[in-house]
């Protein structure tokens, strides 16, 4: 039977979460959403990896009803959430990310690695663009200047989101994703924006020591599968997983695929824990 999914705050932070609180050994899964999404961008993993562990998935910043930031940037992300797990009570998680909620995740490993029992890295990359400032500017450029024309969010939210879902997204998957991301206050899009083009951890996979499961799309070319891999091969204890049939919503196109995936990865965490 599928969990109730129920809403609190925590810290200015607005949360679905599901299940009840974890025993001993099972950390909870904190999910964290791409820049086109929103709490409801994990609705699979709600409804079905929370009969063994509680499962939260955030609104970051300014997103639903989560108090915006006046400065942001991946530290200060990392201090928000670490703020939010604080007053829940949670020493120690399981982050799931997708997109750049994955870098936040990576951030959080490195940061504050006393908290992090592992990490499931979805559609996500170690650093944006390349090594000079020529993609960023483009990927900027391409994405602000219909809002500067007076484009809304669900007008760029329509165009968008069929553009980066693979060839076998079901409608009501499209459908739900153009409805978050119409959703996002302009001003909150705009601030994550330049957030997102100025993370780079490409020389730091080493400092993350937590066990990872990375999870690609076959059909993603924002954070394209053999870039994925070879992430995975840099981190001390990764394993690596396509879904062949996706695009960049790999966690919420293919929900049970990548539920089998993430499922099997905590169960083992939590067997390494048991017999630690």
């Amino acid at each position: 039977m599928p969990a109730s999914i129920d809403r609190l705050t925590a810290a200015d932070t607005a949360f679905l979460v599901a299940g009840s609180s974890s025993g001993r050994g099972v950390p909870p899964l904190v999910c964290l959403h791409g820049i086109g999404g929103d709490a409801t961008s994990f609705m699979p993993q709600l409804r079905s990896l929370a009969t063994r562990r509680r499962v939260l998935s955030w609104n970051m910043p300014g997103y639903g009803a989560s108090a915006p930031m006046a400065d942001m940037g991946f530290a200060g992300l990392c201090d928000r959430l670490c703020a939010a797990l604080d007053a829940l009570r949670i020493d120690r998680t399981v982050i799931a990310g997708q997109s750049i909620g994955g870098m936040i995740a990576q951030e959080m490993a490195i940061r504050h690695p006393d908290r992090i029992a592992g990490l499931v890295l979805i559609a996500t990359v170690p650093a944006f663009g390349g090594r000079d400032d020529s993609f960023r500017d483009s990927f900027l450029a391409a994405r602000l200047a219909p809002l500067d024309r007076g484009v809304g969010m669900p007008e760029l939210a329509a165009e968008a989101i069929p553009s980066v879902t693979g060839p076998e997204a079901d409608d009501a998957t499209v459908r739900d994703a153009v409805t978050a991301m119409a959703a996002i206050p302009q001003a909150a899009y705009r601030q994550v924006l330049q957030t997102l083009v100025t993370f780079n951890r490409r020389d730091d996979q080493h400092l993350i020591d937590c066990p990872c499961c990375l999870i690609a799309g076959g059909h993603d070319d924002n954070s394209p599968a053999r870039v994925m891999e070879k992430m995975a091969g840099r981190l001390k204890a990764a394993t690596f997983h396509i879904v062949e049939s996706a695009g960049h919503l790999v966690n919420s196109e293919a929900g049970d695929e990548c539920n089998a995936i993430i499922e099997s990865f905590l169960e083992r965490l939590q067997g390494e824990t048991e017999t630690a």
